[in-house]
């Protein structure tokens, strides 16, 4: 059970994940976009034209990337790549935890990595900053909104860490299951309520379709569960059959040393 075998089966897992996030965003997620687009488009063509020169020349210099390819071979890229760094890094992580917090087995310490990730990565920073989809958000302040994204998800994964090693050290102290799981709990609340309430909000919808910016982030967030739930069990099972296999050579090796 060394963390090595554990980053193959997670890299493994993450592909396949990466493959079901594709389906459910392709599938359900898609369609939204496409709306976005065309108001975004429409919206456009309703501008008076006012861009110089210099603009359309910087326009025409960057290679124009078909819809097609973008809803496609871009997705599917964008969501192997995520799916397969996501399955690695849970399964180091479950790898590290391994024997660390009480009693549990490889494959319940596994599934725990992968809920705490799809808690810590997906869930808890889409609550505070929900994607949005083209023709949201201004422009000049991407990069602000970037930051305070990415701010509240490292405040997100830093508590979830240390709301675990806490419940380890209640475990390996004599406290029960319960106490493991709800004290840590309420402090991992606590720490990301304090960060969402003094982090800005991000409010730059507008006029924007209410119901089509609804149906964008609710398959946003089925995308994101997909790719988490795929790592999960994938993963779980795979670590399953590892540990099966250990504990019978292990077992092998101990009948045949007593004999």
């Amino acid at each position: 059970m060394t963390p090595s075998k554990f980053l193959v089966r997670g890299l493994l897992a993450g592909l396949i994940a990466g493959l079901a996030a594709f389906a459910v965003a392709y599938v359900v997620g898609e369609p939204q976009i496409n709306a976005a687009i065309a108001l975004e488009e429409a919206g456009a063509a309703a501008e008076p034209a006012h861009h110089d020169h210099a603009e359309e020349t910087a326009d025409e210099a960057i290679p124009e990337i078909s819809r097609a390819n973008q809803s496609t071979w871009g997705l599917l890229t964008g969501t192997l790549a995520i799916g397969i760094a996501m399955g690695g890094v849970t399964a180091l992580a479950a790898a590290f935890a391994l024997g660390r917090i009480g009693t549990l087995k490889p494959t319940q310490t596994t599934a725990l990595a992968a809920f705490l990730g799809f808690v810590a990565i997906g869930l808890v920073p889409f609550l505070k900053y929900p994607s949005t989809p083209p023709a949201v958000g201004n422009p000049e302040t991407i990069g602000d909104r970037t930051t305070l994204y990415f701010t509240f998800l490292a405040i997100a994964v830093a508590a979830v860490i240390a709301a675990t090693v806490f419940a380890a050290l209640l475990l390996r102290r004599g406290g029960s299951v319960f106490e493991a799981v709800v004290f840590p709990a309420i402090g991992f609340l606590a720490v990301v309520g304090v960060a969402a309430a003094l982090l800005p909000t991000v409010n730059e919808v507008g006029d924007f379709p209410a119901d089509t910016l609804w149906y964008f982030r609710r398959a946003s967030i089925l995308t994101t569960a997909a790719l988490w739930a795929t790592i999960g069990v994938v993963l779980t099972g795979l670590v399953g059959r590892l540990y099966a296999k250990v504990s019978a050579d292990q077992a092998r090796r101990e009948l045949a040393a007593s004999l």
